[in-house]
């Protein structure tokens, strides 16, 4: 989802020499393009690596066969295809000002960017649910996430965001409205999706603000009620002290994942919660954001894809050690990446 191209304040060249409806190309000091680059690719690359680290984890340890972790390996999925399909493209128009790869492609992209990006708050969803019947309701679990509920919640997951992303831009429903407003005439070598006011906030609630404050909720419960089951724990007689020892151990385990999934969930909306707020608030002014301003909070939201990766090797034992194998090597020897696995979580 990005805006208008507006003119700005640069030093600017046009896109398309010849062309008197071409747009400006922004024209920066050749050390401010080499910074931008060099941080750019460097998200783009941890991006698609990062995520085809986790891909390839879930996918050949037996031990991350988790419902959880299928979850986890969707959203991975997800992070990966905006790193090879999205971020390369919108580096070079958020760089010079220009979309060079026409306008059918920019559809795509606009419509990919918008289905990924909504697509991976919706797994996030799905993982604060699939850790509340986890342990709030643990004797039930088994019974309630089983392999093809976890297929439908990826299911969903894919296919709404795709319907709802597809469907609103090739319909043009969200900029009814635009034809009559100069401001938002397109020049040559634009690549923009805008919202009209109308659209602008159903999409930041259905795709941002609903699901992010249902998460928030769902944590916040599920904290209380590992609080409490800790009290319960607690007050076992030290007679059962192997009883109760294990327990806590599952617990603490069970906590400890919840955890690491809310911080990456806490990671996700501090990331993009900047851009749906700038997306929600632009056609109210008039779209009198600066290209910079919503650049910089775009590729913030971009980030939050190769952030998660990061925080799973930093505090998911389990990735950590897989991640660590796959550097090493060690998971192309037959049979030792499975025992090796085993033998440190």
């Amino acid at each position: 989802m990005s805006r208008p191209d507006l003119h700005n304040s640069h030093n600017s060249k046009i896109c398309f020499d010849g062309l008197n409806t071409s747009c400006p190309r922004i024209i920066r000091p050749v050390l401010t393009d080499i910074s931008m680059y060099i941080v750019i690719y460097g998200a783009i690359i941890l991006t698609i690596v990062g995520n085809i680290m986790v891909i390839i984890s879930v996918s050949h340890f037996r031990q991350l066969h988790t419902p959880t972790n299928f979850l986890i390996l969707s959203l991975a999925t997800a992070d990966f295809l905006l790193g090879l399909t999205v971020m390369p493209y919108s580096m070079m128009r958020s760089i010079t000002a220009c979309w060079y790869f026409g306008d059918l492609f920019c559809k795509l992209h606009s419509c990919i960017h918008m289905t990924l990006c909504t697509s991976s708050i919706f797994h996030l969803f799905f993982i604060a649910v699939d850790r509340y019947y986890a342990i709030c309701q643990p004797l039930h679990y088994s019974r309630k996430i089983t392999i093809s509920v976890i297929g439908s919640y990826v299911f969903v997951s894919w296919s709404v965001p795709c319907l709802y992303s597809f469907g609103l831009v090739l319909s043009s429903m969200n900029t009814e409205g635009y034809d009559k407003q100069e401001t938002l005439v397109p020049c040559i070598g634009s690549c923009s999706l805008a919202f009209n006011k109308i659209w602008g906030i159903i999409s930041t609630l259905l795709c941002f603000f609903i699901p992010g404050s249902l998460m928030i909720g769902i944590y916040i419960h599920i904290f209380s009620v590992a609080k409490k089951q800790v009290k319960s724990i607690n007050c076992i007689p030290n007679s059962v002290t192997q009883k109760k020892s294990s327990k806590k151990t599952l617990l603490n385990a069970e906590n400890k994942a919840a955890r690491t999934l809310s911080l990456v969930m806490g990671v996700f909306i501090l990331c993009w919660l900047p851009f749906f707020t700038l997306t929600v608030a632009d056609p109210f002014i008039n779209f009198l954001i600066s290209d910079d301003i919503y650049n910089t909070v775009l590729w913030l939201g971009y980030f939050n894809s190769a952030c998660n990766p990061v925080i799973y090797g930093l505090f998911y034992p389990w990735f950590k050690k897989s991640f660590f194998l796959i550097f090493t090597g060690k998971i192309l020897q037959l049979g030792s990446a499975s025992y090796n696995i085993q033998n440190n979580t």
